[in-house]
């Protein structure tokens, strides 16, 4: 498993790109922990690659981690390559990102 860590001003954004074995019915998801309203999590377009078009190449799926105001906290965001048919099985894959969002400052 990977670890990342990032930071980000409220409002900056942080794109990630993790690959996929969707052709092998694997989906990345997500879980936000720590101090979950400093971010938010999209999937972004899915960017083209090798083997585009051939049956079980792998796909690069995009992810847009967003910092959120006012910032000043830390998360967690912890993304698993499973397969939904079998909620019991153990991810292919993990990948951990931590994000602090630094706090506004400035005078009013």
């Amino acid at each position: 498993m990977e670890v990342r860590s990032i930071v980000l001003g409220p409002g900056e954004s942080y794109e990630l790109r993790l690959t996929g074995r969707g052709a092998r019915g694997y989906v990345w998801t997500w879980q936000v922990g720590g101090d979950a309203d400093m971010v938010t999590v999209a999937e972004g377009p899915t960017a083209s690659g090798d083997g585009d078009g051939l049956p079980g190449a792998p796909v690069e799926r995009t992810y847009l981690v967003r910092g959120r105001p006012p910032g000043g906290g830390r998360a967690r965001i912890r993304f698993a390559q499973v397969r939904p048919p079998y909620p019991d099985e153990a991810p292919y894959d993990e990948f951990v990102l931590d994000v602090e969002v630094t706090a506004v400052t400035g005078a009013a």
